[in-house]
C-alpha cells in the first residue's frame, strides 16, 4: 500500500502486494520488498536492498546498497515461522550488512534500536537485541541472541558469541573475540577479550563530570581488582558506591543471569 504519491520509487524496484510504503519514502534501483514489510515515513533504500519477512523500518531509516534485512535466519531449526525484524528510527545500515529475522526458539524478533550506525558488512543474527545509539564498525559479526546495550561501540571485525551480553556504553575493541559478557561502561580488547578498564571517553561524552568519573573509576577498580572474593566485593560495592546511577547499572548487569559468565580479568595495562 502506497501511502503518499510523494514517495519516490524507481521503476526497477519490485514491491510485493501488501507492503506498506510511508510518505516520502525513497526506493532506489533494483530493491525488492516483501509483502509483510512496513516502511515508515522518509525511509530511504539507496539501491539493491532486499527486505523480506515481517519487517518494520522506523521513520528516516536509510539502507545502503546490497543490505538484506528480515531474511530467513541461518538456523537449521527455523521452519518458516512468521517471526519479525524491527529497525528503529533514523538508523543507518551500510553496504552488504545482513540482519536476519527472529526465531520461535528465541524472542521471535530481531530488534535494532533508533539512531544506530551499522557499517559495511556487519552481520546481526536472529533474535539479537540492539539498543539505541549503538555503533558497529565494519565486519562486526553477532551470533544469535546477542544483547547490546544503548550507545555501546563495537570495533571493526569484533566477533560475539551467541547469547553474549554487552552492557550500555561499553567499548569492544577491533578484532576482539567476545565469549563472555561485557559489563556496562567497560572497555575490552584482545583475541579473547580482556578488560582494559572503564570506557572513560564514552562516559565523558555522556556528560559525566570529573568528580563522578573518579567515583565510578574507584568503584570499578574495587569490583574487578580489589581484595577478597568477587561476590563479597560486589556486596560491599553496593553499600559504598551503589547510590551512583552508573555504578548501580553495572551492579545490576552483573547480578542478572548470564549464559557465559562475565569478563572479570583486568588486563595489566587496564586503568580500571
Amino acid at each position: 500500500m502506497l501511502k503518499s504519491l510523494h514517495s519516490m520509487i524507481h521503476p526497477s524496484a519490485i514491491i510485493a502486494p501488501g507492503a506498506e510504503i510511508g510518505a516520502g519514502a525513497k526506493i532506489g534501483p533494483f530493491c525488492t520488498i516483501g509483502p509483510k514489510v512496513v516502511l515508515e515515513e522518509g525511509v530511504e533504500l539507496v539501491s539493491h536492498v532486499a527486505l523480506d519477512g515481517r519487517t518494520h523500518l522506523g521513520a528516516g531509516v536509510k539502507l545502503f546498497p546490497f543490505c538484506t534485512v528480515g531474511l530467513e535466519p541461518q538456523d537449521l531449526k527455523y521452519k518458516g515461522e512468521d517471526t519479525e525484524t524491527i529497525i528503529g528510527a533514523r538508523t543507518r545500515i551500510r553496504e552488504h550488512a545482513s540482519i536476519h529475522r527472529g526465531t520461535v526458539t528465541g524472542t521471535g524478533v530481531t530488534r535494532i534500536g533508533a539512531d544506530c550506525l551499522l557499517m559495511a558488512t556487519v552481520h546481526v543474527a536472529h533474535d539479537c537485541q540492539i539498543g539505541d545509539g549503538v555503533i558497529m564498525s565494519n565486519n562486526v559479526v553477532l551470533g544469535g541472541h546477542v544483547e547490546i546495550g544503548e550507545r555501546a561501540v563495537l570495533g571493526g571485525a569484533a566477533a560475539l558469541l551467541q547469547f553474549v551480553r554487552v552492557g550500555a556504553g561499553a567499548m569492544v575493541g577491533g578484532l576482539t573475540g567476545v565469549t563472555r559478557d561485557v559489563t556496562p561502561y567497560c572497555r575490552v580488547f584482545g583475541p579473547r577479550a580482556e578488560m582494559l578498564g572503564l570506557n572513560i571517553i564514552g562516559l565523558r561524552r555522556r556528560g559525566v563530570e570529573k568528580a563522578q568519573l573518579h567515583l565510578i573509576l574507584a568503584a570499578h577498580k574495587f569490583i574487578f581488582s580489589g581484595p577478597g572474593v568477587f561476590a563479597e566485593r560486589l556486596a560491599q560495592a553496593r553499600d559504598e558506591y551503589g547510590d551512583d546511577p552508573y555504578v548501580a547499572e553495572m551492579l545490576e548487569f552483573i547480578a542478572n543471569p548470564s549464559r557465559h559468565g562475565l569478563i572479570t580479568t583486568l588486563a595489566r595495562d587496564g586503568e580500571g
